[in-house]
Order: structure tokens, then C-alpha cells, then sequence
């Protein structure tokens, strides 16, 4: 084993042995516990830390230390070899599990290849587990199941593969099962192989073959594992449905193939804190997930003489150069950009094109990220994750290409930040400071903005929930020296038309004196069932020419940035019908106006309604005070969606208005005398069941 990255880029052939993955889950399942026993068992650290004293690897950041939990998205790279296995290497990157830090998780996966999703034995599929297994299916990333916390009280493994199936629509193939009475886990049958795992103390691992009362005892479910494969993949069927025998290795080609396909998901039980599941887990890791070789081509959009066409770019180092751009992060060592290469090969000296800043980049130095450490590297090929050091004005989501052949990869999805804080700084010298530190904090984090409201002249942060913000405050005070005294919350309304109204007309005219100005246009304003506003030209006959067409457009989506009610206006669907223009005086900026105008005059017409920001809030609390849990949540506006048992806890699905949620995790800790644990994330927009009165206090 190695505890050093590779600084030599391998050639394209051991890309085989790569695997990029991500370990993700809801918070306190043991994704952090979990990736430091990987490295320590991979030889990449000689002690493990732990997240109850603050000194574990990845959670390296003084914030993530002191709150035992991990906050940003942070990269290692290990190596891995067994019995079975030659060297492997393995890039790793822990994520959070709080909800408000979802874009870490967003962004880790759009870039990943295959993940480690961490359920709790005990408490099985929570919360937030269904987003992050969500979000790894939206980017058809391959998985593999680890049923951590086997030794506690309450840990039920087949009631967890009972809830991956039903509550996450996936069907689980359970690769191994759990030795020992409940809470008691000493080892596990390895269903594959058919061999016997146990750990002693100090976590050490033993195999040896099944003996014939073990093979008696575990044959069915090693049956139900190979007719979950048989039903996923036609060569294992094959086998099986001749009588034949399905040995270990046929077995596990067939559940390879289904896991990459997304068909099934093997699962696997283990104890991070003990040590023990880790050597299988690895070996389910390099057997299962996928290498860059595995992975669909990415798809690149290429312009060429106006014309915009898509290319496929499969993982090869001789191909074209892209790769993008998904963290940007302030670092001891300076700004690093991290970057995963899709196609071609980057290295140190290259002149590469950006596409966020349309212009080109040196590559200055280039890093294997090890936690809170750097190893210089001199070039990165597909398949491989880096850190592009000093890139100071890189933003996430951004494409690297070649200078003469300009791609662009599909950016990194954000969602809108729903809740703000108005913010001043305490002294009225640290407002350079201030203005510095939240540069630098929204070029790092997508999720997270600032505006000043216009009527106040108040500087607004907005963010995904109170933590978020929290964190970012502190970030301020520690990172910049600059202390922030926070105001009301904000909340992030919109307004969408409340009706279809019938043709409108926008005019500008102007002919007297000077240059003159002509545009008129005629258009209809109708709601949509999604929030997307859509433009859809329907002139004919040359009324308006069609180089003044994208004028109107624009018109349009200014129009809409801010409706009747003050807010930004979503699903609505604007058709251009009409209009007229003067072979002189028309122009671009004519038709922008007379288009704004048209569309202000629609809503006008049809009318807005406010949407509010709803969330969906879940809680897990003991039964007996679920009838306090759900009164707060109906007082709050809330509509219960979901109520159910589990094993001696209940859990407790509502849907709230976000305005009503201020102080939300107090009340909940004071009513149930700290013993409830509570997620929120956003679920969509509502029309608003307060009165504006409230809209204006929240």
C-alpha cells in the first residue's frame, strides 16, 4: 500500500484501476468515520481521528472541528489492494450531510463516478438520505450500500434493505450478511466468495470458507442474490436459467454489470468506529464501481461559424481538452480550482480557455488534493480529479478547454438561496473587509449570494437555511477579521400570472428631433405548470424583422426579473404575435423597451399571484411527543404529509412556508426536550397562505 499519490500520470490503460467516488449520506449516519478508516487501512494515515474529539482528516476546517460536522466537500487520494485486487487508486472525496450544504454534495457528484451511500443501522433511511440518494441518481452515478453502526442497540440490517427498496424506489442485492445477535456485530458472511469475515478488537481482519452448517444457514440468501442478478443481467440469467452453476466470478461480473447499468445496488454491513467492514467495503468499492472507462462519453457543445453542435467526448487523453471546474476554494497553500478532466490532458504551462471568463488562463501549478495538503503534480489526464493552483476568478461550473478548440461542458446545478440576513458590519472601517470576504465567499460557494435591497440600502446575505448563513457569518469574522451584526430574516418570494390575458401592445415611439426610435409589439402573457418562463416567436409575414426578435426577447426577461408585486416572475409562457417597425428609426434598443413595456403591461393585466418558498420538513421524534411535534408544525402553516412508526420512533413529514419556520430548531429542541432531530430543505414554491402583512414582516 502507498500513502502517496501518484505524481506520474498513468497511461490510459490503468485507467481500469481508477475509481472516483464520493461517500454520501445524512448527517451522523458516518460518512466522516467512515473515510477516515478507509485511509487508515489503505496506509494513507498511521492514526485515526475522530469526529467527537475534532481531529479527524477530511473534517480539517476549525469550523467543521469545533461542530463535529463537515461542511464543505473535501478531496483525499488512497490506494487499495487485497488478495483479490492489485493496486488500485482511489479518490475520494466526504461530503456534508446537512441539508443546507447540499451544493457540496451537487457538485461532488456531477463529477464523480460511482458513491458509498451510508445509512445508520439503527435509524435506516432518514431524511436525508433520500436527497443525496436523489441527487446521485439525477447524474446516474452507480452505487454501493453501506449499513454502518452494526453494533449499537436497535440496529436492524434487513429493515434498512427493506427501506432502501421502498423508500428510495431501488432494489437492493444484499452481498453480505451481518454475523452476531443485534448490537453484537462480529463478522459477516460474504455471500459472493462464500467465506466468513470476523474482526477482532483492534479491528483486524480474518476470512476463511463457509463450513457446511454456515453454507446450510446462508444458501437461500445467497439464492435470492443470484436471482436478483439473473433478473438484471441476461449472462447470469443465462447460467441460471440452464441449472447451471453461478460460481464467484460469474456472480460478480453480473452485479458489476447491473450495478454501473443502475439496475441494482450491492449492500453490505459494517462498524466504521470499530473498524470493522472496511477491507469488504474496499473490495466492493474496486469490484462494483466504476472506473472512468465505465462512464458514458460527456457530451460537449462546440461553436463553430455561429453554428453550435454537440460532440461526444469519450475518456481518452488523446481527445480534446475538457474538463470543469466544480469547487473553488480559499486554501493555505492559495485559491485552488478543482478539476475533474473529461477528455485530453492538462499540464503545467498550458494556455487553456475558460468559458465564464471567455478569455484564457495559464496553468500555473497542479495539485493532488490530500485533505488540507497539496502534492504537486506535472499534468493531469482524463479521468483524473486535480486542483489547478492561484486561479483566483474561476467560478464553479466553469469549462477548461483548449484555446483553439473551445468546449463547453454542462454546468454544475445550484438552487436559488431561499432565506436571507440583512448584514452590517459592527465597525464601519471593516467594510473593505467585509467587501473582500464575501468576494471570496460567493465565487466559492454557488449556493450562496449577496444583494442590497433597494429601498433600504441594506447589504442582504442569502443562503440555504439558517446554518448556512451562520457559517458563512463566522467564516466572515474568523477567516476576515471583520464581526457582522445580523438582521430580520428575509425570504425569497416570486410572483407568477395569475391568469392568461389576451394580446398586448408595447410602443415605443419616438420621431422628432434627432435619432428617432419605432417599435411596436404585440404579444400574450399566459401561466405555466413549471417555473421556467419561456419565450415563443410566432411573427409572420416580416412585421417585425427577424434580427430585432432576440431584442424583444431580452425585453421580456427584464421585464420579468421584478412583477407588479416587487418579486421576479416565473412560469410564464410569452408569445410574440405582432408588431411594427420603421425601416430608419427602429433598432435593437427600441424593440427591448417596447418588449419590457408589452410584458409589464400583460402582468398588469392578467394579475400576479405571490409564490412563497415551501419547505419540507422531517422529523424523527419519539411517539409521545408527536402530538406536540404536529400542533407546532399546523400553527406554522404547516400541511402534514407523512406520519409513520419506526421501530420505537416516529417520523413526521410536513410541508411549511418558509416565513413561518424563523426560530423553527429551538421550539423543536424545547418541545421534545432535545430527544427529536429534525431536516428541512426546500420542496418548491406555493401561492403564499399568509397576509402580505406577515410577507413583509418575515
Amino acid at each position: 500500500m502507498s500513502n502517496r499519490p501518484n505524481t506520474n500520470t498513468p497511461s490510459s490503460a490503468n485507467m481500469e484501476r481508477w475509481r472516483n467516488l464520493g461517500i454520501i449520506a445524512h448527517i451522523d449516519a458516518g460518512k466522516t468515520t467512515l473515510t477516515e478508516r478507509i485511509l487508515w487501512k489503505t496506509g494513507q494515515i498511521h492514526r485515526t481521528g475522530e469526529v467527537h474529539d475534532g481531529n479527524t482528516t477530511m473534517d480539517f476546517g476549525a469550523l467543521e472541528r469545533e461542530k463535529g460536522i463537515t461542511i464543505t466537500a473535501a478531496a483525499t487520494q488512497a490506494h487499495w489492494h487485497s488478495a483479490r485486487h492489485p493496486d488500485h487508486r482511489l479518490t475520494i472525496i466526504d461530503t456534508p450531510g446537512h441539508i443546507d450544504f447540499s451544493i457540496e454534495v451537487e457538485r461532488s457528484l456531477r463529477v464523480l463516478d460511482g458513491a458509498v451511500t451510508v445509512f445508520s443501522a439503527v435509524e435506516g433511511v432518514q431524511p436525508q438520505s433520500e436527497t443525496v440518494w436523489r441527487q446521485a441518481r439525477r447524474y446516474r452515478v452507480p452505487l454501493v450500500a453501506f449499513v454502518n453502526k452494526m453494533d449499537r442497540v436497535g440496529a436492524d440490517y434487513g429493515r434498512v434493505l427493506t427501506q432502501i427498496r421502498d423508500r428510495l424506489g431501488s432494489r437492493p442485492a444484499a452481498i453480505a450478511w451481518p454475523l452476531g445477535a443485534e448490537d453484537a456485530f462480529t463478522g459477516s458472511y460474504d455471500l459472493v466468495d462464500q467465506v466468513l469475515w470476523t474482526w477482532d478488537a483492534e479491528g483486524n481482519a480474518t476470512s476463511r470458507p463457509w463450513t457446511d452448517e454456515e453454507r446450510g444457514q446462508m444458501q437461500v440468501r445467497r439464492n435470492l442474490l443470484i436471482e436478483a442478478v439473473a433478473d438484471a443481467d441476461d449472462e447470469v440469467l443465462a447460467v441460471y436459467a440452464e441449472g447451471g452453476e453461478v460460481d464467484a466470478q460469474l456472480l460478480r461480473a453480473g452485479l458489476r454489470r447491473a450495478t454501473l447499468a443502475g439496475k441494482l445496488v450491492p449492500v453490505l454491513p459494517g462498524t466504521a468506529f470499530k473498524n470493522k467492514g472496511i477491507e469488504t467495503l474496499l473490495d466492493a468499492v474496486v469490484d462494483y464501481l466504476p472506473s472512468p472507462l465505465d462512464r458514458p462519453a460527456v457530451q460537449a457543445e462546440v461553436e463553430d461559424k455561429s453554428n453550435i453542435t454537440s460532440l461526444e467526448l469519450p475518456p481518452t487523453p488523446e481527445g480534446p481538452l475538457a474538463g470543469l471546474v466544480f469547487k473553488v476554494v480559499a486554501h493555505s497553500h492559495g485559491t485552488l480550482a478543482f478539476l475533474r478532466v473529461y477528455s485530453g490532458q492538462l499540464k503545467v504551462g498550458d494556455q487553456v480557455w475558460l468559458s465564464g471568463r471567455g478569455s484564457n488562463l495559464r496553468v500555473g501549478r497542479l495539485a493532488v488534493v490530500m485533505a488540507d495538503k497539496t502534492v504537486d503534480v506535472e499534468s493531469a489526464q482524463a479521468g483524473e480529479i486535480v486542483a489547478v493552483v492561484g486561479w483566483k476568478e474561476v467560478g464553479t461550473g466553469e469549462t477548461v478547454a483548449a484555446p483553439n478548440r473551445q468546449l463547453r461542458l454542462e454546468t454544475i446545478r445550484t438552487q436559488t438561496p431561499v432565506l436571507a440576513w440583512a448584514i452590517s458590519p459592527a465597525a464601519a472601517a471593516d467594510l473593505p473587509k467585509l467587501s473582500a470576504g464575501l468576494a471570496r465567499l460567493t465565487l466559492e460557494d454557488p449556493s450562496f449570494s449577496v444583494s442590497v435591497d433597494e429601498d433600504t440600502g441594506e447589504t442582504l446575505l442569502w443562503g440555504m437555511g439558517e446554518l448556512h448563513l451562520e457559517i458563512k457569518v463566522e467564516t466572515l469574522k474568523r477567516d476576515y477579521g471583520v464581526t457582522v451584526r445580523t438582521g430580520t430574516p428575509r425570504v425569497a418570494y416570486q410572483e407568477t400570472v395569475a391568469k392568461a390575458f389576451g394580446v398586448v401592445e408595447g410602443a415605443v415611439k419616438k420621431q422628432t428631433g434627432g435619432q428617432g426610435q419605432y417599435a411596436v409589439v404585440r404579444l400574450s402573457v399566459e401561466p405555466r405548470e413549471d417555473s421556467e418562463n419561456v419565450f415563443i416567436d410566432k411573427i409572420k409575414g416580416g412585421t417585425i424583422p427577424r434580427n430585432f426578435i432576440p431584442a424583444v426577447e431580452k425585453g421580456m426577461k427584464d421585464a420579468l426579473k421584478q412583477g407588479p408585486g416587487g418579486h421576479p416572475v416565473v412560469g410564464v409562457t410569452v408569445t410574440l404575435v405582432d408588431g411594427a417597425f420603421h425601416a430608419t428609426d427602429s433598432s435593437d434598443l427600441a424593440f427591448q423597451k417596447a418588449g419590457a413595456l408589452a410584458v409589464a403591461e400583460g402582468l398588469k393585466q392578467a394579475g400576479t399571484v405571490i409564490l412563497e418558498p415551501v419547505m419540507k420538513v422531517s422529523v424523527e421524534t419519539p411517539p409521545e411527543y408527536v402530538g406536540d411535534v404536529i400542533s407546532d408544525l399546523q400553527r406554522r402553516h404547516g400541511r402534514l404529509s407523512n406520519l409513520q412508526e419506526l421501530e420505537g420512533r416516529a417520523e413526521v413529514e410536513a410541508k411549511v412556508p418558509l416565513a413561518q419556520l424563523a426560530g423553527y430548531t429551538t421550539t423543536l429542541r424545547s418541545l421534545t426536550q432535545g430527544r427529536a432531530a429534525g431536516s428541512v430543505e426546500l420542496s418548491g414554491y406555493e401561492p403564499e397562505v399568509a397576509a402580505p402583512a406577515l410577507r413583509k414582516a418575515a
